[in-house]
This record gives structure tokens, sequence and C-alpha cells, in this order.
């Protein structure tokens, strides 16, 4: 399996590591109702939770460009490359969110966006 293909299996399991920390420490959790839950919460909890829903928008369009660039014979080196910055981007934009640095976040939101666009170029 190529390191684009193992970034792929990361990039689903992010929004599980997310959840994780968006409920850490709270009581009382709703298992029947969890979005609403989640929803009452504030602070870092709640951002977390933010960061857990945009980790599955971000999901299939990486993973698309990914199976797109491997399919088409893209330079494997450039392929795991982007892949490899696209889940360093969108650690560093958990870490952003989580630590309520907006800018920073939408910075390195930009850049895990920009290596998915770099994926298809590259394959076309």
């Amino acid at each position: 399996m190529t390191i684009a293909y193992w970034c792929v299996l990361i990039a689903g399991l992010m929004p599980v590591l997310t959840t994780a920390i968006a409920k850490a420490g709270l009581r009382g959790y709703d298992n029947a109702e969890p979005r609403g839950f989640m929803e009452k919460q504030t602070g870092f909890h709640r951002r977390a939770d933010y960061a857990h829903r945009n980790h599955f928008e971000a999901f299939p369009f990486f993973a698309a460009a990914v199976l797109i660039a491997e399919q088409l014979d893209a330079n494997p080196l450039q392929v795991d490359g982007l892949a490899m910055a696209f889940i360093a981007a969108r650690i560093l934009y958990t870490v952003l969110y989580v630590a309520n640095k907006p800018t920073l976040r939408s910075l390195a939101w930009v850049v895990g966006y920009g290596c998915v666009i770099a994926l298809f170029v590259i394959a076309a």
C-alpha cells in the first residue's frame, strides 16, 4: 500500500479522534441525541466538534483525489508528498481550531485544500 493510501486511512480516522477530543471530560453525554448534546457545549469541546464535522466534509474530496492520482499513474513521490502535506495541514487545522486561532486555522485549511487541488492537477 502506498503512503498516499495510508494517508487516506489516517484522514478517515481523524473524525474519530476529534470527536474523542470533543467529548473528553464531559458528563451526562446523551448517546440518544449526540448532535443535540454537542450543540449545547462551549469552548474547546464545541470547536473540536466543529473540527470533527469538517473532517467529514474534507475526506471525500481528498480520498477521490488520491484514488484518481494513483489510478492515472501520477508521479508517486508527488502523490505521497501532497497526501502527507494534506494530513499535516489537517492536523494543524485541528490543533488551531481547538486552540481558537481562527485566522491560522483558515490558513491551514487553505493549505490542505490546495493539496487536494494539486493532486487533481498532477493527475491530469
